[in-house]
């Protein structure tokens, strides 16, 4: 990268974090997040090349190109995208950089935010809630405003470490996911326990005014809560052949109500 003298102070890299908000502004099916990725930096790059309006422009139109990356992990590129800029290195290189960034990006905030940690935290919030603590909505609200705060350390350093900030979390991202998935599997086992009700009604009379319980003195001294755990994988498996989720509700609710209007739950 180019010396050049610093153009951007600590204030325009925070200011950087809140303007990441609107990464989903102007979202469309053509070029994603293109529209607020520039938006979001926009200010930043007029202050860089407020004296090279031709630069400026095509800064800008390089970036209202295609772009589509995890919209907490987003002030990370954009710090170092500017710090590149800044340093007056070759907008052409930058434009690389970043297409080369944005996906891997995405993939390792999507693993950790969305398909980790949200899952996780929405099984508990619930859990909480449905037991009538208003803890559940408050740890909920605090995982969305603890993912605001990241925003701005990310910004800060994206600016100041460039791309050996990525190659760490690249390296350890592989552990931090594979632990948050067993904890996942743990809770979510719990869940399909608590939250998922079935079992079998019918007896069987032995004679002698005694009677053998399918449900208590057969399934579940095997194991205990197999129907609901059954019943959960029935449905995954189902989803996963494509079957239309709509269906599988519709079903769910047709089945409860004829096997309790038969006496089978």
């Amino acid at each position: 990268m180019k010396e050049s003298k610093k153009k951007l102070n600590r204030s325009d890299i925070t200011r950087l974090g809140y303007r990441s908000l609107i990464n989903q502004a102007g979202f469309n099916y053509e070029r994603m997040q293109n529209i607020g990725f520039t938006a979001t930096i926009g200010p930043a790059l007029e202050k860089i090349y407020k004296n090279d309006k031709k630069k400026l422009a095509e800064v800008t139109k390089d970036n209202l190109e295609f772009i589509n990356t995890h919209n907490v992990l987003v002030p990370y590129l954009e710090g170092l995208m500017l710090s590149l800029y800044e340093g007056g290195e070759d907008p052409e290189t930058v434009k690389k950089i970043k297409i080369s960034l944005f996906g891997p990006l995405a993939g390792v905030g999507d693993a950790i935010f969305w398909f980790t940690l949200m899952p996780i935290m929405s099984g508990i919030c619930a859990s909480l809630a449905d037991q009538g603590s208003v803890l559940g909505p408050i740890l909920y609200f605090l995982v969305f405003f603890a993912a605001f705060c990241l925003r701005f350390p990310l910004a800060h350093m994206g600016y100041s470490t460039g791309t050996k900030a990525l190659e760490t979390l690249q390296k350890n991202t592989e552990k931090v996911s594979n632990s948050a998935s067993i904890l996942a599997v743990t809770i979510l086992g719990g869940l399909i326990a608590s939250y998922v009700s079935l079992s079998l009604a019918p007896v069987i009379d032995v004679g002698n005014g005694n009677v053998i319980s399918l449900q208590e003195d057969f399934i579940d001294m095997i194991i205990p809560n197999l129907l609901p755990l059954a019943y959960t994988f029935g449905i995954y498996y189902l989803l996963k052949k494509k079957v239309n989720p709509s269906l599988l509700i519709v079903g769910t609710i047709v089945l409860a109500v004829l096997g309790t209007f038969l006496g089978l739950f």
